[in-house]
């Protein structure tokens, strides 16, 4: 069986696993042969005191593609995009210099699309998170029309947070019903699967996720109001308090790998991407408390993720969430 290719389209660190550091090790793990394209190249994520590094410009990104274009190596399985910027206290500086940056990758993803007709784009549109109650925006306000016109019309799989789910639909979301109707919405405007990654819709202990996945192929309990089955699948995880960088980088990667094995059952492979995360969160606290001194606070540095000491976790995930269907 020919092995699956991954093109990775991501933010790059030397120190510490965020973007395509937080991504790549474990599509390895499970099978995929993974190429990247480093939109930044920094010395750390921007939460550190420190940091300086490399951007990549519009001609260096069509120089790299167009060089992989004479050498006949654009055979994709999948287009993984997600944490395109570094992020973190809101430094608004943006990677992603200007909308001809983000408009080359369309163009890019549009014709690896028709060299590959099955080719599976998984899009974590990195806008946004809420701290503090607060909603705010990490990229400029003028790209959120570029991601929600352009590129997310051509995912097959898009894993926005709640505030980015509703930034894009321009609906709020308060309650579960509110949740579904945002992503009934967001398949409107193409991708088959949504999972909105994390929300505030569960209580102190625990956090909610939801998932939607159309298809004609499988057996649902739901029916969309033009006509297209849905499956609907509803997360609870336990909730680590701590904060950590590269989580949803390595959430969408591994919901593109689970759902790659299991491309019928949405229930299955998010209890697996899920189950993963926790083992790994967990395991980077433990660590981070046993290098600091008691009743201190870990910071960004004892928290990067412990990625390959999780090897056997990424490889095969002790369930430890359920999910229900909806």
């Amino acid at each position: 069986m020919e092995t699956c290719r991954v093109l990775s389209i991501q933010s790059h660190v030397v120190r510490g696993y965020v973007g395509n550091r937080s991504a790549v090790f474990p599509l390895q793990l499970l099978g995929f042969e993974v190429d990247c394209i480093n939109s930044v190249q920094f010395s750390n994520h921007t939460g550190y005191p420190h940091w300086k590094g490399q951007v990549l410009n519009c001609s260096a990104l069509e120089e790299l593609y167009e060089t992989l274009k004479l050498n006949n190596c654009l055979k994709y399985d999948y287009v993984l995009t997600g944490n395109i910027r570094l992020i973190y206290n809101l430094i608004l500086y943006c990677y992603c210099r200007d909308k001809l940056m983000l408009r080359k990758m369309v163009e890019i993803i549009q014709e690896l699309k028709q060299l590959n007709p099955n080719l599976i784009y998984v899009c974590d549109p990195v806008m946004g998170d809420t701290w503090g109650g607060e909603g705010k925006m990490y990229v400029p306000e003028d790209l959120l029309p570029v991601y929600r016109d352009e590129v997310i019309p051509l995912a097959d799989v898009l894993t926005p947070n709640q505030f980015e789910a509703q930034l894009l639909t321009e609906m709020k979301i308060a309650s579960e019903k509110e949740a579904l109707a945002s992503m009934e919405k967001l398949h409107t405007f193409g991708p088959s699967t949504v999972v909105i990654s994390s929300s505030d819709l569960g209580h102190s202990q625990a956090l909610i996720g939801y998932g939607s996945k159309i298809s004609s192929s499988l057996i649902f309990l739901f029916f969309s109001t033009n006509g297209a089955k849905t499956q609907r699948i509803k997360l609870e995880m336990p909730l680590i308090k701590a904060s950590f960088v590269g989580s949803g980088d390595l959430f969408a990667a591994l919901l593109l790998a689970w759902t790659h094995r299991h491309p019928d059952n949405l229930k299955l492979a998010l209890e697996k991407v899920i189950s993963t995360m926790q083992r790994i969160l967990q395991r980077t606290l433990d660590a981070a408390k046993g290098m600091i001194a008691e009743g201190e606070t870990p910071t960004f540095k004892e928290l990067e993720l412990r990625l390959v000491q999780s090897k056997v976790d990424i490889e095969n995930p002790e369930m430890c969430v359920k999910a229900v269907e909806l």
